[in-house]
């Protein structure tokens, strides 16, 4: 299947949602509609909508007049299904969002109509057109397709799995991923977002923020303990993030689920900016964390230097083809 196709039938499913975006921005439907739902709404949801609108009210008001809410509220309905809800009712798109039921309609049936999302009965799901959104990205995203036959070959040096991270926000997302086997019983595959704390490349990634950024991650993260061996003092993890800095390398022994170690190291662009991180996974009951620092990380690093050296000529390349 190619989901990125453009054929015409696309174009004209992006022009139907420009108009519909258009058509809610300007209050012909959505605007009027939505504002009547909230009247309507009781209780709970009624509550969730107006702190909603409240919220999206003090990213426009004055500041940021080109935001279009309508997209926004679009987006949080196709980023509500998951994994642990792949279905969900009219009602529960609602209440997952935000928005009153009368928009949550009317934007599940927009996002129907162009092929995003499907439906049986009450229940809505996402459909595989979905997939072009995030193929657009990492189509686009050098360091993905250039790591992707590293990763390969060192999952099969190592026999473990190796990823490729970068940080989206406050998440560590897998851009590039080869599976040697499952050793995880959460399942990593691109896309998978995950908190960067816990995680060998989310420190590397951390340790390589400018303070500030840093400080401000810290200062918003609530780090949960999810193992018995989860670092959640912030003080205790600036320690952390500055030796992994110093090293050039981080590891975590069984921080993010219990029985997973993994190590990692940073993945540089031509100035040398820290663009994302790549690491090696294992079972703790099959590989000691000596093994991991003294064989692994040697074939870690040298991937990181052949993903360096060829992000640093492709960007070349772009640079002397713009002039």
């Amino acid at each position: 299947m190619n989901v990125g196709d453009d054929s015409g039938s696309g174009v004209s499913a992006r022009r139907s949602l420009e108009d519909a975006t258009t058509e809610v921005d300007h209050g012909t439907d959505g605007a009027r509609g939505d504002a009547a739902g909230a009247a309507d709404a009781p209780g709970a949801a009624g509550v969730a909508w107006a702190g909603r609108r409240g919220a999206d009210s003090d990213r426009t008001g004055g500041r940021r007049t080109d935001f279009v809410q309508s997209l926004d509220r679009g987006l949080a309905v196709i980023r509500c299904f998951s994994s642990e809800h792949p279905s969900l009712t009219l009602s529960e798109v609602a209440e997952r969002t935000g928005l009153t039921r009368a928009a949550a309609r009317r934007f599940l049936l927009t996002l129907q109509e162009l092929g995003y999302v499907g439906s049986s009965g009450r229940q809505f799901s996402l459909r595989p057109r979905v997939l072009a959104l995030g193929y657009a990205y990492l189509s686009s995203f050098s360091v993905a397709q250039i790591a992707q036959p590293h990763l390969e070959d060192l999952a099969e040096q190592l026999h473990e799995s190796c990823s490729v991270s970068v940080l989206d926000g406050d998440d560590l997302v897998y851009v590039a991923r080869a599976s040697a086997n499952r050793i995880m019983t959460i399942a990593l595959t691109v896309g998978t977002r995950l908190p960067p704390y816990p995680t060998s490349m989310g420190r590397i990634l951390l340790a390589h923020l400018p303070e500030s950024e840093l400080d401000a991650y810290l200062r918003r993260t609530t780090m949960r303990k999810l193992t018995e061996h989860t670092i959640t003092d912030p003080g205790e993890l600036r320690k952390v993030l500055a030796e992994a800095r110093s090293k050039g390398w981080a590891s975590v022994d069984q921080e993010l689920e219990a029985g997973v170690r993994s190590i990692a190291c940073p993945i540089r662009d031509s100035s040398q900016k820290v663009v994302a991180a790549i690491n090696a996974s294992a079972h703790a009951a099959r590989v000691p964390m000596r093994t991991l620092e003294k064989q692994f990380l040697p074939r870690l690093q040298e991937a990181a230097r052949q993903i360096d050296s060829e992000l640093a000529a492709r960007m070349s390349t772009r640079a002397r083809n713009v002039l």
